[in-house]
């Protein structure tokens, strides 16, 4: 009998699926594991080198990602520049020079830090312990944390993450100044900032841009700066000048399968799986969406 125990289990054991690879997972995807960018939540912010896709996150910060619709539909940013390109942490885009009138939108805006955590806003909660949270997880593709204790979520420092800056008043960020995170994940902005979307495409457009020498990363001289073509809604041009993106649902059987072969690989090359993953490390695709 525990011959024949031990044979069933090996069989078992041979025959169970072995668990595929970030890779495989992704190409195994059907097409109702994606969804399309919603036109009227992404914003492009267009350089001369090319186009950053900004996903945004009205859930998360609704009156900051209206008053950035209305920013960018006013032009406001439109002859703009980056201003400060600090390494490890941010990428700062705005009015430099602070004169620029405010058209259709406001300055500034109460602080949306945080927000009432309810049903209705997705969470996908890792299974590991965070330190910044009681717990963490991904919702509609966007890093977030919650306290279901205080009934609050909220987005996450990770990278590419795009927040407004704001001076030592809480309400004194609206959107007129824009940062996204290019390094290390500084989770310790985490309630200190009211985040709005994600870059989903051309992070490496401003990855790649000059370090600024000025104390925290600013241009030292006007002629640094990297002037900014404009930021425009997706929605207010025609469909055939959109990037067509897809981001993979962070709510399907799938996206949990991914999380869980990131937090144990068992690719060739790793010997020590390490069965924990931390928030920032979570894989969220973006892929081109078919013709």
């Amino acid at each position: 009998m525990a011959l024949a125990g031990l044979m069933q289990g090996g069989i078992a054991s041979a025959q169970a699926p072995a668990a595929r690879t970030m890779a495989e997972i992704l190409a195994a995807s059907q097409p109702s594991d994606w969804r399309p960018l919603d036109p009227e939540n992404t914003v492009y912010l267009e350089l001369a080198s090319g186009r950053v896709v900004i996903e945004l996150a009205p859930a998360f910060a609704p009156r900051h990602v209206a008053n950035l619709r209305a920013l960018a539909r006013s032009g406001y940013f439109d002859g703009l520049a980056v201003m400060r390109v600090q390494e490890n942490y941010v990428v700062q885009w705005g009015d430099a020079e602070g004169k620029r009138p405010v058209k259709g939108a406001a300055r500034s805006l109460p602080a949306e830090f945080t927000v009432a955590w309810t049903p209705a806003i997705p969470f996908t909660r890792l299974p590991d312990v965070d330190g910044y949270a009681p717990e963490v997880g991904v919702s509609a593709s966007l890093p977030a944390a919650r306290d279901p204790k205080a009934g609050r979520t909220w987005l996450a420092h990770c990278y590419g993450m795009v927040g407004a800056g704001r001076d030592v008043d809480v309400d004194s960020g609206g959107g007129t100044e824009l940062y996204v995170v290019i390094g290390h994940a500084p989770r310790h902005l985490d309630r200190n900032v009211t985040l709005v979307g994600r870059v989903v495409s051309g992070m490496e457009l401003l990855t790649t841009l000059p370090r600024g020498t000025a104390a925290m990363g600013f241009y030292e001289k006007p002629e640094q700066r990297v002037p900014l073509v404009g930021m425009k809604v997706a929605a207010d041009l025609p469909p055939a000048q959109r990037s067509r993106l897809e981001v993979l649902r962070s709510d399907t059987p799938l996206f949990t399968e991914l999380v869980e072969s990131r937090r144990n690989r068992r690719d060739d090359w790793y010997k020590v799986p390490a069965g924990h993953i931390e928030l920032c490390n979570v894989p969220l695709p973006v892929r081109q969406a078919a013709p």
